[in-house]
């Protein structure tokens, strides 16, 4: 019931090529997700994200800046530090060493959670559908 945020495979900094140039876990100027300190079974002290919640932004070479977003409704359990320093791994590894956050979703609402997500034959017929919609 735990959930590792990553990069989609469709996001636009995994497909064009650009180079990351920083990654910033400071969302606003109260609230830093790197300030996040979780403690014990019952996990005290971590933020509680909402799906609109941002995690991050990151900036690439061309200038363009992604906002990136908790997209699941629990508690924030960890940050990747290790891609402020390498940002490149977001990129060389996306779905290991270069995840974003870990989130745990309520008891209650992991179930729920789980079945609306897709599976890797659905989110593969989403993007062709949109690859064939933009040509």
């Amino acid at each position: 019931r735990i959930c590792v945020i990553t990069l989609a495979e469709a996001h636009p900094l995994l497909q064009t090529g650009k180079t990351i140039t920083s990654i910033n876990y400071q969302i606003s100027a109260n609230c830093s997700r790197l300030q996040n300190k979780v403690s014990g079974k019952s996990k005290r002290g971590a933020q509680f994200l909402t799906e609109l919640a941002p995690l991050c932004r990151i900036s690439s070479s061309d200038g363009e800046e992604y906002t990136i977003y908790s997209c699941i409704r629990g508690r924030l359990i960890e940050v990747n530090e290790n891609i402020l320093s390498n940002p490149a791994i977001l990129q060389e590894k996306p779905s290991t060493e270069g995840y974003i956050a870990v989130v745990l979703p309520k008891f209650e609402e992991s179930k729920s959670i789980t079945q609306g997500l897709l599976t890797q034959k659905e989110y593969e017929e989403v993007l062709l559908k949109r690859l064939n919609s933009s040509s």
